[in-house]
């Protein structure tokens, strides 16, 4: 592995569908890091198509949101939520192929609004789909309906970091 690049730790025992360990039908992403970018491989099966052979659209966009929100809970260790999310789908995304989903941190707004970048490659660098998005950060007061529990192990979980 190169000196740049850092297998990210993650929660166990969560059910998010996109990193949660706990859930049976989830993808299980794991993240590392590769110099600005938080990165996943992963091959999608059968469960997650749309037209036949394609990955769906909705899956799509949930791996470039989610590596998006790697990226910002690895530079930036905050809470926050996705406020809005522009997705481009430049090709098919293939099931049964291995599939990288990269995301960066892009030029912030402000100190309540943050911003990323993201795409889907294949093996031979061919960016499939990619997207921006604007996540604002949450203050303890908005994080009413997350258990202590989660906050708790979040902040551990940045303190590794």
């Amino acid at each position: 592995m190169k000196d740049d690049v850092k297998n990210i730790p993650k929660l166990i025992g969560y059910n998010c569908f996109a990193c949660g360990t706990e859930n049976p039908i989830g993808l299980n992403l794991n993240f590392r890091r590769d110099g600005e970018y938080v990165c996943a491989d992963i091959t999608l099966g059968k469960n997650y198509e749309g037209w036949e052979n394609m990955a769906h659209g909705g899956i799509v966009s949930t791996l470039l949101d989610e590596v998006m929100s790697w990226t910002m809970i690895y530079f930036k260790k905050v809470f926050f939520v996705t406020r809005n999310m522009e997705v481009k789908f430049k090709r098919p995304v293939p099931l049964n192929k291995l599939l990288t989903v990269k995301g960066r941190i892009a030029e912030g707004k402000s100190n309540r609004l943050l911003s990323a970048e993201s795409l889907i490659q294949d093996r031979d660098d061919n960016v499939l789909a990619k997207a921006k998005a604007t996540f604002a950060v949450l203050r303890d007061k908005d994080l009413y309906l997350v258990s202590n529990k989660l906050k708790q192990d979040m902040k551990g979980l940045f303190d590794k970091f």
